[in-house]
């Protein structure tokens, strides 16, 4: 999957890592000449250009991107290039960084953000959910590493579909936390019934998490 990344900043690079790590293709799109530390980021892509311009994101290849993320220190940049991404090469995926608590209510789709949040982990988490249907997601760890919140989002192929909680059993060491349906957040009992396109909220520990997938995704 390719992703652009505005601001190469600590920030921009931080997300940057995070999905290289994750075998995603990252370019890295700064104006600063300072910011493109080239060595800090290995296997990234870097355009010496100016995310808010029509020419500098056809450089960037915006229309071949499935995820665009504006992850600059100004908001109103971010904002600008998120709006750009969305209405001139429609990105399927929009998240956007927001630096000042009082410019959150900016951050809607009628700018093209999908997605606003001021922590570069969580935007890393973000880009990984929004694309991931059927695989497990890592959002962050919890105690140094022992556990971590993870999400999987059920494709309508799901073996899950149509059971309840307490028909799936699950890995040990491993806790449903919530279900997220329609944009409503549901506390699970034995009795809830899976649905295509719940997301999943688990508590899971490194080691279980690895089998928390084959418990809902048939293998093809």
């Amino acid at each position: 999957m390719k992703i652009a990344i505005a601001g190469a900043g600590n920030a921009g690079r931080a997300i940057a890592r995070e999905l290289l790590g994750n075998g995603h293709q990252v370019l890295l799109i700064d104006k600063n000449p300072g910011a493109l530390k080239l060595e800090s980021v290995p296997g990234a892509e870097w355009l010496l250009a100016d995310a808010c311009e029509i020419s500098s994101l056809d450089k960037a290849g915006m229309d071949q991107c499935q995820v665009m993320v504006a992850a600059t220190g100004d908001d109103k940049v971010n904002l600008v290039a998120s709006l750009l991404a969305k209405t001139e090469y429609g990105v399927p995926r929009v998240v956007a960084r927001v630096n000042h608590p009082k410019n959150e209510w900016l951050f809607d789709s009628s700018w093209g953000v999908d997605v606003a949040v001021s922590t570069p982990r969580i935007i890393a988490a973000l880009v990984e959910e929004a694309v991931s249907v059927g695989d497990v997601v890592r959002l962050f760890s919890i105690k140094s590493g022992e556990a971590n919140l993870v999400e999987l989002t059920l494709p309508d192929s799901s073996m899950c579909i149509g059971k309840s909680v307490s028909e799936v059993s699950l890995p040990n060491d491993v806790s449903l936390a919530t279900i997220v349906r329609d944009g409503h957040v549901i506390t699970p009992t034995p009795h809830t019934v899976f649905s295509g396109g719940d997301e999943l909220i688990f508590v899971a520990s490194a080691e279980s998490e690895a089998a928390l997938k084959d418990c809902f995704i048939a293998h093809s």
